[in-house]
């Protein structure tokens, strides 16, 4: 069976990218560590991430090739804990959003437990371009 994509359709020239964007963010699908997206009228998001447990140091946010990477992996401890039950979570993790062109990340901020990334859609002029037709 053949797999069509949507890039080798003619009316979608251009658009080849979007497939890989769409895959791109199909892997970021595993559940940890929980998240919530906020819409902030008129143009802002927020992503708040439960990262119970880690400091600003453990974590790191940056962007790459239009996409959110949150990174968390905490220090390696030498101590002698005896745990009868480990309920909250610590391991490494990474967790990545696709971003749309025109959004860029504002600030990230810890509180709480609560790691909060905001993030801003820059309104673009709509411009009309007349392209000039040249005879041969």
């Amino acid at each position: 069976m053949t797999k069509i994509s949507l890039g080798a359709h003619p009316y979608l020239l251009g658009f080849d990218q979007l497939e890989r964007l769409a895959e791109r963010a199909a892997k970021g699908a595993e559940g940890y560590p929980p998240y919530n997206i906020e819409h902030i009228a008129p143009d802002g998001f927020r992503i708040t991430l439960a990262v119970a447990g880690f400091a600003e140091k453990d974590l790191s946010v940056t962007t790459e090739d239009r996409q959110l990477v949150i990174r968390g992996r905490l220090a390696e401890t030498e101590d002698d804990r005896v745990y009868l039950h480990r309920g909250i979570a610590g391991r490494a993790f990474r967790r990545s959003f696709v971003l749309a062109d025109g959004v860029e990340v504002i600030s990230a901020e810890i509180e709480n437990g609560l790691l909060h990334v905001n993030l801003r859609r820059e309104q673009a002029d709509q411009v009309v371009q007349t392209i000039p037709i040249s005879r041969k």
